[in-house]
Parts: C-alpha cells; structure tokens; sequence
C-alpha cells in the first residue's frame, strides 16, 4: 500500500527542471498524485508535489536534494491531511455569504471529530464568468461539492453544471429561477441549509447520503 507524501522544492526556473525532478520521482517508484508550481521566476520557482510511494519519503528526498538545479527540498504535510476536502461556493455575494455561514458552522462540527472540510468562496456576476467558474471547479484539487447561490442561473451555467456532474462533482443549487436547478443534485431554498448538507454529503463522519433521498428539492 503506497502512503502520499508532500514536497516542497526550491529549484533554479529554467527549462527542463521538471523534467529532472519527475525522473528522479520516477525512479522511485513515486506516483505523482499532484503538482503545482506555486512561484516561478528567475532566478528561483517553488514546486510543490505530493506522491504516492510504495516505501519511505526520506531515500527519495535525499536524491532530490543531490540535483544540481535543486536548491533545497523538504517533505511537508500533504493539503489533504490539512485542508481536506472543498466545498467550493459559486454566486451572488448576499447568497453566497449565507451559504458561507452554513457550511462553515457544520464544517466545524465536523473538524472538530477528526475530519478535515474546508470552504472557498467566490462572488461572482454574469453568466459567462459564472459558466467558465463552474467548469473550472473540476480542475481544482480536493474539490468535492460546489454550491451555486444565486437567484437567476440558466444557459452557459447549466450546461456547465451537467458537465461537472459528468465528472462526478456534487452541485447543490438554491431554489432560484432558471434551469440551474433543473440541473443539479439537490436544489435547497434555504442558503444557510444549502451550505450544511454540502458537508454533511462529503463528510466522512455524517450518516447523510445524497443517494438515499427520495426527493431532490428541499
């Protein structure tokens, strides 16, 4: 059974660093789970890893550190051991801030258990950009539900809704006009409740199943 380790490298930003870092990570037997270039520009970037090895971090840590274009390297905690899973909350920003409240009291309950539930936020305008947002949520890591908090959502968003939920993203809409909620998982009306079953659906200590409800609309 591979565990998943954290690296953080500073390298020298030029071309083909990557390409060493991942050679030696290969040669390891490391699984690159993600990566992520957190500051790139000369004369330094800081690259950020986390890895699925079959046996121990430090043999692979110390032959990272031999590379030339390596500055330093460091295991640190994986963002899934201490951010854990997202709740990603999309919309209006009275709607949103709601839905915030919500989320975040019963995250709290939850955290305080042994889970590991964070929430992002962003108040967002127009239909494109709430589109382009929507799809971009399938990219994020560790994402698992997104809410949309609006009072009007339709065209460019719903087809975006379906496609994340392709992907296997939950959606939880607020009971608004437009097609949106004819889209999504759940649709609740009330923003702060939106936010609380968003957790209770990812959280590993609640009993709540979205599958098990024999109705969609709260």
């Amino acid at each position: 059974m591979s565990d998943k380790h954290g690296f953080l490298i500073h390298a020298r930003s030029e071309p083909g660093v990557l390409h060493e870092l991942t050679g030696v990570i290969a040669a390891h037997q490391g699984n690159i789970a993600s990566v992520t270039i957190i500051e790139e520009g000369p004369p330094e970037a800081r690259v950020y890893f986390e890895i699925e090895l079959p046996g121990a971090a430090q043999p692979l840590l110390e032959d990272l550190r031999t590379l030339a274009v390596v500055r330093d390297a460091n295991l640190v905690e994986t963002l899934q051991k201490i951010y854990g899973k997202r709740i990603i909350v999309i919309g209006g920003g009275a709607q949103v801030g709601q839905v915030a409240i919500g989320a975040i009291s019963e995250a709290d309950r939850h955290n305080i258990r042994g889970e590991h539930i964070s929430v992002d936020t962003i108040p967002l305008v127009g239909e494109q950009p709430l589109a382009d947002a929507v799809r971009a949520v399938a990219r994020l890591p560790r994402a698992r539900a997104l809410v949309l908090a609006g009072s009007l959502m339709g065209g460019e968003i719903e087809q975006a809704v379906r496609e994340v939920r392709a992907q296997g993203l939950l959606v939880i809409s607020l009971n608004m006009a437009g097609s949106v909620p004819d889209a999504a998982d759940l649709v609740v009306t009330d923003p702060v409740q939106a936010g609380v079953m968003a957790v209770m659906a990812v959280a590993d200590t609640a009993k709540f199943n979205v599958q098990r409800l024999k109705k969609r609309v709260f």
